[in-house]
């Protein structure tokens, strides 16, 4: 069983002190049933380890499922977003659709059965040194684990920036967490403040139905083709980093990216001083991969503009002193780990950020059986890497382990 109800033992923390229902989890506890969630999951079974998945919404892969918009691809190509023991479908496409890709976690849900208890939202977790032990309480539930796998990854909330006078504007404004489809804003001025992949494929997305979008774009970035030579451009920059410094591969992709997407800062969208790899080294910050949205900025469908002052009543002031009337703003403006809020633990993650301190290739074991997966900025492939390394080690502890429970829980 993956877990066994300790019927009507009382619930003591710093906050309250009531009595709830008490579950111990023989194995680890896992919070988050996203692509990261699944595949420690996934991992742990194979190696014949009992887990508990607890998930705040209803289903499987929520983020994909309900906070992302209908044209989204994989940016990436399919192998190297393939989850730990099962590949992607042959027949897919190199860059799977979003529901391609959510058809392949329900499948790989079912495979590796995963069912995780649905609508346990955590309240707070905290480790309880006299038991040496977890304890995560959610809602009217508190579970008991000597392993805690933090799986609700990098994107867990939507970042929305304060902007003065949003309560004078009288249209739409939206983060694209709630952005579905283009056509619903046909014929429209809609302003897109943020300039990432998902704020370039929005506006995108956007001028093909219809509709007129400006971009904001606040801070300098790097655009890049998305193949090199029919090659995917993260394949080749992998391939290539084996070889040559990352100063060098640098450089390599910036020269593609000059001869087939031309001068970039022509069009508003200056490029940092520092390379695209070293960059995304030492800031997390990802470069964006063009499919599509810098033609139609060339040819003028496409505005950039820069940061917005405040809104209007009709639309928003620009830093520059301009004004323009819109419909509609969409605030492509991100997402951010929501751990701080409710782990109790300052030594393993950063309390400001809520990633761990220790980074990529580290970044996946802290202290007392406290784990995380999917914190890597490297996407779905190092979410897989932290699954395989979580199991290996739960699993070599979990066959050393007597299997009892703790004294101080009889």
């Amino acid at each position: 069983r993956n877990s066994i109800e300790l019927h009507g033992s009382p619930m003591t923390s710093k906050e309250t002190s009531t009595t709830k229902r008490l579950w111990w989890v023989p194995g680890p506890l896992i919070i988050g049933a996203g692509p990261s969630g699944l595949a420690t999951a996934a991992c742990l079974k194979d190696r014949g380890v009992p887990y508990l998945v607890l998930e705040k919404d209803c289903c499987i892969a929520a983020s994909w499922k309900l906070r992302t918009y209908e044209r989204l691809k994989l940016h990436l190509p399919k192998h190297f977003c393939e989850l730990p023991l099962m590949p992607f479908p042959q027949h897919f496409p190199t860059y799977p659709t979003k529901q391609q890709f959510i058809s392949y976690l329900e499948c790989y849900a079912k495979r590796f059965a995963v069912e995780p208890l649905f609508g346990a939202r955590v309240d707070r977790a905290e480790r309880d040194a006299s038991l040496g032990l977890w304890r995560v309480r959610a809602g009217e539930s508190e579970f008991i684990s000597r392993w805690l796998v933090v799986a609700t990854g990098e994107n867990a909330e939507a970042v929305t920036p304060e902007i003065g006078g949003v309560a004078e504007f009288r249209g739409r404004v939206m983060h694209t967490s709630c952005y579905r489809k283009g056509d619903d804003f046909t014929g429209e001025k809609v302003l897109v403040v943020g300039c990432g992949n998902s704020g370039m494929e929005v506006s995108l997305d956007l001028c093909n139905n219809g509709a007129h979008p400006s971009m904001v774009v606040r801070d300098k970035l790097h655009v890049l083709p998305r193949e090199i030579f029919g090659i995917s451009t993260f394949g080749l920059s992998v391939w290539l980093l084996k070889w040559l410094p990352t100063r060098y591969v640098d450089w390599f992709l910036l020269l593609c990216a000059r001869i087939t997407l031309g001068d970039t800062e022509k069009y508003g969208l200056k490029r940092p001083k520092v390379g695209p790899l070293q960059l995304k080294s030492t800031t997390g910050k990802t470069p964006v991969l063009d499919v599509g949205t810098l033609a139609k900025i060339k040819s003028g469908h496409i505005k950039v503009v820069p940061n917005i002052n405040r809104f209007t009543d009709k639309g928003v002031e620009f830093v520059d002193g301009r004004k323009e009337e819109f419909n509609s703003v969409i605030l492509a403006t991100g997402y951010k780990s929501n751990v701080p809020s409710w782990l109790k633990d300052e030594e393993f993650f950063n309390k400001n950020d809520g990633f761990p301190k220790t980074r990529f290739p580290n970044s996946w074991k802290g202290e007392n059986g406290l784990y995380a997966t999917g914190f890597t900025q490297r996407g779905l492939m190092g979410a897989s890497i932290d699954a395989r390394k979580i199991a290996e080690d739960i699993a070599t502890q979990w066959n050393s382990k007597p299997k009892h429970l703790p004294c101080g829980l009889l």
